[in-house]
């Protein structure tokens, strides 16, 4: 198993436009590129990361060595122990940037997949008319990240919200007793990629941030709170460090 590298970690005290199937020649350009191994899930085997802006809509965007959302967990048929796999992009951006109180660590946006439970209340993603069963669709997440001991020794986990805290929330917050938003936003898979749209009230404003891209699986804790989630392996990092070189423009 190997957690997030202490690059990531150090974020944390330091940092208080194209759809799928679109001109990815043109986009690569600001890419973090990283090369293919054949010793990882060709799935998560990232080989590139980029993420641009056009107008209020900024996409977010990976590119893998195999076909990007082909692997889903298995079941763990109930809550504690639930696996959950991700593709996500870590960002230098505040968390108060899409609601969450400020200065509270690491925002990072992630397409998900998890069958053991759904944590998008809002959305029905498989139009089945039932709200509630559709954890294993692949959807979007803002999460924050912070270094977490109970997760082990250098892991990260989402934030926890303790007894009695009432931080500050975005409107889309499904619930849970920790730093997640469920903001609607539909990943696109088409082939190696993986893209999603996501607006901004001022997209200019983030102009200058900086972000990564990570393939990674995360657990809910067998206690199922405290803490509630956590980041269990890492599969891939585009830039291999998790320096953060991609700017956004």
């Amino acid at each position: 198993m190997k957690s997030l590298p202490a690059a990531l970690l150090a974020l944390t005290t330091s940092a208080a436009t194209a759809l799928a199937g679109g001109n990815h020649a043109a986009d690569m350009k600001d890419a973090v590129v990283s090369k293919a191994d054949p010793a990882k899930i060709a799935a998560f085997d990232i080989l590139a990361a980029h993420v641009h802006r056009d107008g209020r809509t900024v996409t977010f965007h990976m590119t893998t060595n195999g076909k990007a959302g082909e692997e889903r967990p298995d079941p763990a048929d109930q809550l504690a122990g639930a696996p959950v796999y991700s593709y996500v992009w870590p960002t230098s951006l505040d968390p108060s940037t899409v609601g969450f109180e400020g200065k509270t660590g690491i925002l990072a946006l992630a397409a998900t997949s998890h069958p053991d439970f759904d944590d998008t209340p809002l959305y029905d993603e498989d139009g089945d008319g039932d709200l509630n069963n559709d954890g294993r669709k692949w959807h979007s997440h803002w999460v924050v990240l912070t270094p977490t001991e109970a997760c082990g020794p250098g892991a990260l986990g989402v934030r926890d919200i303790g007894e009695g805290e009432t931080p500050a929330m975005p409107a889309t917050w499904p619930g849970l007793p920790i730093f997640i938003d469920s903001p609607g936003f539909s990943p696109v898979f088409d082939g190696p990629e993986v893209a999603i749209n996501v607006a901004f009230k001022d997209a200019q404003s983030i102009s200058g941030a900086n972000y990564d891209g990570v393939t990674a699986a995360l657990k809910v804790n067998a206690n199922v709170h405290a803490p509630l989630l956590c980041v269990s392996d890492v599969f891939d990092v585009a830039s291999g460090d998790l320096s953060l070189p991609g700017k956004m423009d």
